[in-house]
């Protein structure tokens, strides 16, 4: 048994191939045109800069949930056993510096 096709059903082939190509081509136009590329570095880069500012403010808020845990008890109170310290260091340090500024100046 021969695969006997007429001239029609090669044509008709020959059409359909050409018009699969001509999409494909299309196709392969659309992804590497400069804008296509810049617009899906683009997006690229927005999800990850989403996806690293996400990290970081959950990170931050744990910093900042461990700070307070140190000062602030469970029931809201102050822990002035750590906070009056802190306070003293606070104002020796600023005492420090406006003297030191006076001295700069005078």
């Amino acid at each position: 048994m021969s695969d006997a096709r007429t001239p029609a059903q090669i044509e008709a082939d020959i059409v359909r191939r050409r018009e699969q190509l001509a999409e494909t081509l299309d196709e392969i136009g659309v992804r590497v045109h400069p804008k296509t590329v810049i617009g899906d570095a683009k997006a690229k880069i927005a999800s990850t800069v989403d996806h690293t500012a996400g990290r970081a403010v959950v990170a931050v808020n744990r910093a900042v949930s461990d700070v307070k845990a140190q000062f602030v008890r469970e029931d809201g109170a102050p822990r002035l056993e750590r906070v009056v310290p802190v306070a003293l260091m606070v104002a020796g340090l600023v005492g420090l510096l406006a003297m030191s500024a006076r001295r700069r100046r005078g």
